[in-house]
């Protein structure tokens, strides 16, 4: 699969989550095995751009190419802006979200609401391709809701106006994540579409991610919250595509690895006091599998220092790489 002049492969994508996929969380999925990360989405308006969370939402240095960055927004204008601006600063692929359905973004009329207007699409597209020499993806739901799943009608739009990949979420914007994600109208679209498809939705492990791409054609898969304390999930879906083996999940010793070099890179990112407000969500998804869960979140949550967190986490997957009970203790 190649979106633009540039191969994605493993076939396996990242798919972009606000708050989720900043630069450690994509470094690491795709130092994993995932074949592309979409970055959390940036804003169009340009008032926000030298913003302290917008300044480090654009930071790609050390990134591997190719760098693929989210925008949102209603405007036409506005998104062509924001697609040379973020070119400028290291994008090599453009993202447009009309697949979001939060209703902070809804509410302004962008994100999945924009479905409900398709030649307010397609002057968007159309814009934003017009603006930049790099390819300009695309991702979508399937509709605004039951009654209304247009998503066949945005792809024909799409491939007119030079988009160079379609994700499609199998979900209505009502449905939120709630449900079970269809891929009909992702087989329907890709049976007639010319660019790369990609399905997403629900596709949490390496034979769900076989299946959909056998059942709908799709050229790969996008893989969302699954990955959320699973960052190394999409590189397995990759060796599974590739092979047929489906590897184990990682043993407690390998996710502690894994979760001390991810909170390394969060504080650094984000420096210390951010940085450790941020991991904490990230080591509840770590650990949401296992029955302490909630004690060790109630725990580690007061840490306030990075060397604090460490410290918690090192001890709890000692622990478990051992086969014991983890003690708790309160947080200094």
């Amino acid at each position: 699969m190649r979106i633009g002049p540039h191969p994605i492969e493993p076939r396996v994508i990242l798919a972009p989550m606000a708050g989720v996929t900043d630069k450690p969380f994509r470094q690491l999925v795709k130092r994993l095995g995932a074949g592309l990360a979409v970055s959390e989405m940036t804003i169009s308006d340009p008032r926000f751009w030298g913003t302290a969370k917008s300044r480090t939402r654009m930071d790609h240095a050390g990134e591997p190419d190719p760098i693929s960055v989210q925008i949102a927004g209603t405007d036409p204008a506005a998104l062509a802006d924001a697609a040379r601006y973020n070119v400028d600063h290291g994008a090599r692929i453009i993202d447009i979200n009309m697949g979001c359905p939060a209703k902070k973004v809804c509410n302004v009329l962008a994100g999945s609401a924009l479905m409900r207007d398709p030649l307010l699409v397609g002057r968007i597209l159309e814009a934003v391709v017009g603006a930049v020499s790099v390819p300009v993806t695309l991702k979508i739901r399937t509709g605004w809701d039951a009654r209304h799943k247009n998503a066949p009608e945005i792809a024909r739009i799409a491939e007119a106006a030079g988009i160079k990949a379609l994700a499609v979420h199998g979900r209505t914007r009502d449905q939120h994540y709630t449900g079970v994600a269809e891929y009909a109208t992702i087989t329907e679209i890709k049976a007639v579409a010319t660019i790369p498809v990609i399905a997403n939705g629900d596709i949490d492990s390496p034979q769900k991610a076989a299946e959909v791409l056998r059942t709908t054609g799709a050229d790969a898969v996008m893989v969302g919250r699954a990955a959320q304390g699973r960052p190394w999930l999409p590189g397995r879906i990759a060796h599974y595509l590739a092979s047929g083996e489906l590897l184990p999940e990682p043993e407690p010793v390998q996710v502690r690895a894994i979760l001390i070099d991810h909170l390394h890179a969060l504080h650094a990112h984000y420096g210390e006091e951010s940085g450790v407000r941020i991991a904490r969500k990230h080591l509840g998804w770590y650990a949401r599998d296992r029955p302490e869960n909630a004690a060790f979140r109630a725990v580690v949550n007061r840490a306030q220092t990075a060397d604090e967190q460490l410290r918690l986490t090192r001890s709890y997957f000692d622990a478990l790489a051992a086969g014991l009970a983890p003690e708790l203790p309160a947080a200094a």
